[in-house]
């Protein structure tokens, strides 16, 4: 079984991921179109993208937050992240 990993650390342990911003968004899904790693979804009935799988999101990928005209996608950190990570690692044991 292939552990889905980024550099050495699970990836479930870093909280890397956009958060829509619903008081910005127009609703022109041009981040679910763009991004190819099906990190959001559209529920059927609903006109709201939600981020349903937070954790097929690349760590430190902010592309589709690019394309997003109104400015409503934010993403954590990057500094604080990289500070988690290398603590998640040290903890592990690793480099």
């Amino acid at each position: 079984m292939s552990e889905n990993t980024f550099m050495g650390v699970t990836r479930e342990k870093i909280p890397w991921h956009p958060v829509i911003d619903y008081s910005k968004c127009n609703y022109c899904m041009e981040c679910d179109k763009f991004c190819p790693h099906r990190v959001f979804e559209r529920q059927e009935g609903d006109i709201k993208l939600i981020v349903k799988n937070p954790y097929n999101c690349v760590v430190f990928c902010r592309a589709c937050g690019k394309c997003c005209e109104p400015d409503a996608l934010s993403f954590p950190d990057k500094k604080e992240i990289t500070k988690l990570i290398k603590e998640i690692r040290k903890e592990e044991g690793g480099k």
